[in-house]
């Protein structure tokens, strides 16, 4: 299509109970792009009430999103960042499933901090006691001077589970055997741990034991009785480790489409609280493409059992977008080709609604221009290569460069038609020789070693004749390139009504005249005539329109004052107008002469290389030679292609921008951005205004 897709704006009124249903339809269908106005707020108690509730449900999915996203990453699962295809709004059942697993593994993960930090303190302890263990000295010294604090003592078994859960990691609890009633216990603890376990023990009832006189070292008791703790405590770990492992695969997809439902919800909550509502009912405003519009009434009503009020209106009949208040979002509907080559369109800015739509030009020209200036038969093929293999057939690893493809598929074709012409395959200008004089005498019955010899210039001349020509054929896409501009923007500002631009502005009529004459002249010149008495007044008058335009527009609707500011800053407006139209015309044409030069400097790169791999083979001779000189082929090939592909692509861009764009980019639209869970942004929490939206 030439134009971007017909529009209208819809809106729909929903009550509260399928407000979520129809939110959710929108966002997998990916219909509607959402009105950005906002009415005037205003607020009474059924506002704060529905405030209230919103923010509540609100502050409950994303404190659901946050228990999932800890339990997930306490058992090593990946979570998505948005919501997947099989996503559904979350109910009772997912609420209930939730709090099942998220508190499962809260509780495991509790328990393995527990047992991490007993094992920092087990170990910690018996690194000190073994540090001591063989030191000859009176058990009572060392508890004076080693950084423990042991305390040997009975207390009542029932009280010994209670005591190591209240002193934590502050302390390790080691018993000592059975004995007669089995309450013989050493505790052992930290120089700054002393005062708590001691408080502690006494709280407990702990009946210190008298270590007998002359005791050296560490008991025996308590290393053997710190390394069995130390050993329990790794079982333990490691059984925690495999229901992880359980866990993982038992809970992974649930954690996964539990946390897709979510988001969902989430980005529902996000859009309620911003669209306009009353107690019992939502107002959503949206641009719908035009032929979507039956689909989307239908739909809705028999999702909502025919509870909807939809009224839908023309970009016409608002008077928002007759003001400019707001602007109609653009669409553009196309095959694979060109849609391909959408993304060149959108980064310098989105057409206007109902004006000529620029990318089938961008596309054909892009590869035009492209394939001129890299054209080698070899290297087209990698970049054709390079193309089908980020496609949608593609290996999954290049499915981040899939917006490439189809411009990678057009500029490989079109470089290996190029190379054709210059019989350059992969920088070797003999291969394609003896296929090109059959082909050239066959058709014309003089073979030639090629069609298009840019490199090397020969003596007689016959090879700098045809390059002229080809920087002629350059001058020449230029001069189509610039007048489809020309005429591009002379339609549009006709379908936005403004007249003084499509006829009397320096890309208006009245420019694309002056350019198309002066053309002529140039030809004529180059064909061997010469300037005409009659050329002066052709070219005079589309420059007096371009000079006097303003003046002329105000006398022909009479508006006053013909002239708005003076006559003087008129003088100098309109002399400065086509001083600048006739400078801007001579440096875009010319500068299409980039793109021979470009081709120009290909050549020589390629002759370069592959005179370079020649001389190795010669010099060296032998499997060396051969090998070096691949090697050569190989490296020289992959800079041209990587370096000078990305250079010659920017030289593209920049001539589709500024030789291109300039001539009606003068104002830019807004893209079609429909409502949609996959590719949304997450929420963050913010802070409704106290007073919601509200339907007059």
């Amino acid at each position: 299509m030439i134009r971007p897709r017909k529009m209208k704006q819809v809106e729909l009124t929903v009550l509260d109970r399928d407000v979520d249903q129809v939110i959710e339809f929108l966002g997998r269908t990916a219909v509607m792009h959402l009105s950005e106005d906002r009415p005037q707020e205003s607020g009474n108690r059924a506002e704060a009430a529905i405030h209230s509730l919103d923010e509540a449900s609100r502050k409950h999915i994303l404190d659901t999103l946050e228990k999932l996203k800890t339990a997930a990453a306490g058992i090593g699962v990946e979570l998505p960042g948005e919501p997947e295809e099989s996503s559904r709004l979350p109910g009772p059942e997912e609420e209930e499933l939730t709090d099942k697993m998220t508190g499962g593994i809260a509780l495991l993960i509790e328990r393995e901090k527990g047992l991490i930090q007993e094992k920092e303190k087990v170990e910690e302890t018996l690194n000190e006691a073994k540090a001591f263990a063989n030191l000859n000295a009176p058990f009572s010294d060392l508890d004076q001077l080693s950084y423990l604090t042991l305390r040997i003592g009975r207390l009542d078994p029932g009280r010994q589970e209670d005591l190591r859960n209240t002193l934590a990691d502050r302390a390790v609890i080691i018993p000592l055997g059975s004995g007669a009633s089995g309450d013989r216990v050493l505790a052992a603890a930290s120089r700054k741990g002393r005062f708590a376990l001691d408080s502690e023990l006494k709280r407990q009832s702990f009946i210190p034991i008298a270590v007998p006189e002359g005791y050296k070292g560490i008991p025996g008791e308590l290393l053997s009785g710190l390394e069995d703790r130390m050993k329990r405590v790794e079982g333990e770990l490691g059984t925690i480790t495999t229901d992880k492992a359980r866990l993982r695969a038992e809970y992974g997809p649930r954690l996964r489409a539990l946390t897709g439902s979510y988001l969902m919800a989430a980005i529902v909550e996000q859009l309620k609280v911003n669209l306009v509502a009353t107690k019992s009912v939502y107002v959503l405003t949206g641009w719908v493409p035009a032929d979507m519009v039956g689909f989307l009434v239908s739909e809705l009503e028999e999702r909502t059992g025919g509870r909807i009020a939809v009224r839908t209106f023309n970009p016409e009949e608002l008077i928002k977008v007759k003001e400019g208040r707001e602007k109609v979002p653009v669409s553009l509907e196309h095959g694979a080709f060109v849609k391909g080559f959408e993304g060149i369109v959108f980064s310098y800015g989105a057409p206007l609604y109902d004006t000529i739509d620029p990318t089938p030009f961008v596309a054909l020209f892009f590869t035009i221009l492209f394939g001129i200036m890299f054209g080698d038969v070899g290297q087209g093929f990698v970049l054709l290569l390079a193309g089908l293999l980020t496609g949608k057939r593609g290996p999954r690893v290049l499915a981040s460069f899939r917006h490439y493809s189809v411009p990678l598929v057009a500029v490989g074709v079109s470089s290996m038609v190029m190379g054709l012409l210059n019989g350059a395959v992969f920088t070797n200008e003999n291969l394609l020789i003896g296929p090109t004089r059959a082909i050239s005498g066959l058709l014309t019955g003089h073979p030639v070693d090629r069609v298009l010899t840019l490199m090397p210039l020969t003596e007689k001349g016959g090879s700098v004749i045809k390059l002229f020509y080809f920087f002629g054929f350059t001058i020449a896409v230029g001069v189509l390139l610039n007048s489809i501009g020309l005429l591009v923007n002379i339609v549009n500002q006709c379908s936005l009504k403004s007249y003084e631009r499509a006829f009397f502005s320096k890309t208006g009529l009245a420019g694309l005249v002056l350019f198309w004459y002066a053309i002529s002249i140039a030809i004529r010149y180059l064909l061997g005539d010469y300037f005409r008495w009659f050329d002066l007044p052709c070219l005079f008058v589309p420059a007096l329109c371009i000079f006097f335009g303003p003046l002329l527009w105000r006398l022909i609707i009479r508006e006053r004052p013909y002239l708005e500011h003076g006559i003087l800053v008129f003088i100098m407006e309109g002399f400065v107008e086509v001083l600048e139209t006739a400078s801007t015309y001579v440096s875009n044409t010319v500068s299409f002469l980039r793109v021979g030069a470009f081709a120009l400097s290909h050549a020589v790169l390629s002759f370069i290389i592959f005179k370079l791999s020649e001389m190795v083979l010669d010099f060296a001779g032998g499997p060396a030679g051969s090998v070096f000189s691949f090697l050569i082929m190989i490296f020289g090939n992959t800079v041209i292609i990587i370096l000078e592909g990305m250079i010659v692509a920017i030289q593209v861009v920049r001539l589709q921008y500024y030789e291109f764009f300039s001539k009606f980019f003068t104002e830019t639209g807004v893209e079609f951005t429909p409502f949609r869970f996959r590719k949304a942004k997450m929420p963050e929490p913010v802070h409704r205004p106290d007073k919601a939206n509200t339907l007059n």
